[in-house]
């Protein structure tokens, strides 16, 4: 069986292309959520849940993996840790889908802002002004309002009933809320940003898919300072930037010598 941990789009067109060969596939997302965005996609085993080393070294003896393909979010680092480790204890090859960055090129710039984590983010706005967009998602919410700053904070997240209870139990007031579903382009960016009167925009390099460079073109366009908070880089193996070199592989090291499995002649 093939695994893959999803916490992307990234990855879903693969699932695709692999479901013409074979639906011996066990699926592991994060949220139910998530699994309603692979209702098109057939395998054996549809997992909603987080998964912990333990749970992920279990899955994978239990439904006999032989290659598990890590598509989590760029900044899921604890993810891809336990993924790693527990391909290494179960003796079974581990495979990475990277998201190239959308920022080099733009790194030069004075009002882009390289941060390490939150507290690095307080510490570099303490002398500035203005209203802040916060696009890293929900689990940030309340350790920026717990931070007490003096300005006001918008928070940008997934338009899904949990995360807007999550957001409000975490201190936001819902007239800083903006419930969306990304990707967000330049376009609808700008609006925001001209309409919330943003000074400072706070967001991840998530790559191409994740809008990352509409983000500081429009930042960038209305004189806006950006904070983006860096990779935490992790020792991977056999890491892949094309979903069709992640095919690729996958059809030589496993499609082809599982042709028992396949649904249709190769």
């Amino acid at each position: 069986m093939l695994g893959f941990i999803l916490g992307t789009s990234d990855g879903k067109n693969l699932l695709k292309d692999i479901n013409r060969y074979t639906d011996d596939l066990f699926l592991s997302v994060s949220t139910e959520y998530g699994g309603e965005l692979l209702n098109d996609v057939k395998c054996k085993v549809l997992n909603t849940r987080p998964l912990d080393k333990k749970e992920l070294i279990d899955v994978i003896k239990e439904n006999n993996i032989d290659i598990f393909c890590d598509f989590s979010h760029p900044y899921a680092v604890n993810v891809s840790k336990n993924a790693v480790e527990a391909c290494s204890i179960c003796g079974i090859e581990y495979i990475r889908f990277e998201r190239e960055s959308s920022i080099e090129k733009y790194k030069d710039k004075s009002l882009i802002h390289m941060i390490k984590n939150l507290d690095d983010f307080k510490e570099k706005i303490k002398n500035k002004s203005g209203n802040i967009l916060n696009a890293t998602g929900v689990n940030r919410v309340s350790d920026l309002i717990n931070m007490n700053l003096n300005n006001r904070i918008i928070h940008r997240i997934l338009p899904t009933k949990e995360s807007i209870e999550k957001a409000i139990n975490g201190g936001a007031k819902i007239d800083d809320i903006i419930a969306i579903k990304g990707p967000i382009n330049y376009e609808l960016d700008l609006a925001f940003l001209k309409n919330y009167d943003i000074k400072i925009f706070l967001f991840k390099d998530s790559g191409k898919k994740g809008a990352t460079e509409d983000k500081v073109k429009s930042a960038l366009e209305l004189n806006i300072d950006c904070f983006i908070i860096e990779r935490e880089k992790i020792d991977k193996h056999n890491v892949f930037y094309k979903e069709k070199d992640v095919f690729n592989h996958i059809m030589e090291n496993y499609i082809v010598k599982n042709k028992n499995l396949i649904l249709d002649k190769i």
